[in-house]
């Protein structure tokens, strides 16, 4: 079995200026802020990263650029890869392991609803033989709520088990404990990540790797913490720590997630470039940004 993951994992957010082209300082500056403060991974690219809206040649050169920048290794980063194309998927998946990246976290191909099971078996299966390498790790990514397709514990089950040295890892961020637990017991071969920090110390109860979420642009330091509470077995402590770890998630998922993470940021760093997004979302609105720092 291949090393199993764990850890707090950022998906870090993108930024942009006034053209909406990738403020490339402000990106790998965030970058470094948040491995400098305890993230064990980053994933470029995820949905807290607005990964739709950006092209494939952005996301390869913002994933190159963190890397040659000295921002941070390869084998520190999980970038998103999932995209409906699967040429599209497979040259994201090609290129983050040609870089030496941990791991590539990958959606299933959405919008064709009416697919099941067998077609994401399918799906994944034809990935991992046209990539062709030992050295890939997937973190199948289920966001149902989003997607509009999600990834069963039965699915990652035996997609684990016909490849257990590539399918490691599942981020579940569809905000359902059971299903949660339900991958934890169906795949025992898979870390699987919660994407909220609310969930992370129930899931490695379990055997859980950890989590990946939103709230670590902003708060990983705190999350790391409460990580390391975690596994050292220090329930009681981790527990009093996500009293106040839940405050700002809560602050932040009623700011809009996105938008409440980008107002921080720009208050923080009095650059008003974090407000932007890029269609169809709007720019977020400055006093987000302190309804949230409260929360800290």
């Amino acid at each position: 079995m291949a090393n199993r993951f764990s850890g707090v994992i950022t998906p870090i957010l993108t930024p942009y200026n006034d053209d909406l082209s990738i403020a490339e300082d402000l990106y790998l500056s965030h970058a470094a802020d948040c491995v400098n403060d305890g993230a064990h991974y980053l994933s470029p690219f995820g949905t807290t990263g607005e990964a739709l809206s950006n092209t494939v040649s952005e996301r390869m050169h913002m994933l190159e650029q963190l890397i040659v920048s000295g921002t941070t290794t390869a084998d520190q980063l999980m970038p998103g890869t999932g995209l409906c194309a699967f040429e599209d998927t497979l040259n994201l998946c090609k290129h983050a392991v040609e870089l030496g990246c941990a791991a590539v976290m990958t959606l299933p191909p959405f919008f064709f609803i009416q697919a099941d099971d067998e077609g994401y078996y399918r799906y994944f299966s034809q990935l991992i033989e046209a990539v062709g390498s030992d050295a890939m790790r997937i973190c199948l990514y289920h966001i149902p709520q989003n997607a509009g397709v999600g990834i069963s514990p039965g699915l990652a089950a035996r997609l684990n088990k016909s490849f257990p040295e590539v399918v490691v890892a599942y981020k579940d961020s569809s905000g359902n404990w059971d299903n949660t637990k339900a991958v934890i017991e169906a795949a025992p071969g898979i870390s699987v990540f919660p994407g909220s920090e609310s969930f992370m110390i129930e899931a490695m109860k379990l055997g859980g790797g950890g989590c990946i979420s939103a709230s670590c642009n902003t708060n990983v330091a705190a999350i790391r913490a409460m990580f390391e509470m975690a596994g050292s077995g220090d329930w009681q402590a981790a527990k009093a720590a996500l009293v106040p770890i839940n405050a700002h998630r809560k602050a932040i998922q009623e700011g809009g997630l996105i938008p409440a993470l980008k107002a921080f940021k720009s208050l923080r760093s009095k650059d008003d470039r974090w407000l932007n997004l890029r269609p169809p979302l709007m720019n977020a609105d400055p006093a987000l940004g302190k309804a949230l720092a409260e929360t800290l």
